[in-house]
């Protein structure tokens, strides 16, 4: 009896072990399976100015995902540059309202400026038009010409959201950063285990 007993126990143990390493290699498996397609940096930047300009942090992240996938030197073919992608000539309007009162382009590319004056346009972006879709439009095509889109019956049926966005790139920048947005609420919450 005691044998069947100790067999019984050492089953259980193996197995348990089998189990054990399982999960464990599993959760690695999810680990580098969202660093490399959902990467998450510079989390303490982003809540600190996600807070001071009121928007939520998995939405700057799910914005810089689709700017620049956390890449912190990327610069467009259009000029943008930076996590958040901003132009030159939006960072200058936009330094100064977001407390940056010597600022200079050079500055771009360091994560802290680019994360506070992207973040502080966004916020603006969503007071202005009301709608988180439609600002994150104007996000991406401009805020002319999606003022231009919202007095245009042809997209607006209500002059402050948009039944249609035009431009395909816009529309699917759109789809894109809503969805990572749900992703990205998921990863925040496990930040010490994902962030780097």
């Amino acid at each position: 009896m005691q044998k069947k007993n100790k067999k019984r126990q050492r089953k259980t143990a193996v197995v348990f072990a089998i189990l054990l390493a399982a999960v464990i290699i599993a959760a690695a498996g999810a680990v580098m399976f969202a660093d490399r397609y959902y990467p998450l940096r510079h989390v303490d930047i982003i809540n600190r100015y996600a807070e001071e300009f009121d928007l939520d942090p998995q939405l700057v992240c799910a914005v810089i995902h689709a700017e620049s996938r956390f890449r912190v030197g990327v610069v467009s073919r259009a000029g943008a540059s930076g996590l958040m992608q901003i132009m030159e000539e939006t960072a200058y309007w936009i330094a100064p309202r977001a407390g940056l009162d010597d600022f200079s382009y050079d500055q771009i590319l360091d994560p802290e400026i680019n994360i506070r004056l992207g973040t502080y346009y966004l916020s603006t972006l969503k007071a202005y038009f009301g709608d988180l879709e439609v600002a994150l439009a104007a996000y991406n095509a401009g805020r002319g010409r999606v003022g231009d889109w919202l007095n245009d019956s042809r997209y607006s049926s209500d002059g402050e959201t948009l039944d249609q966005i035009p431009y395909a790139e816009t529309r699917e920048y759109v789809k894109r950063v809503i969805s990572n947005q749900r992703i990205y609420e998921f990863l925040l919450r496990f930040e010490n285990i994902f962030a780097r």
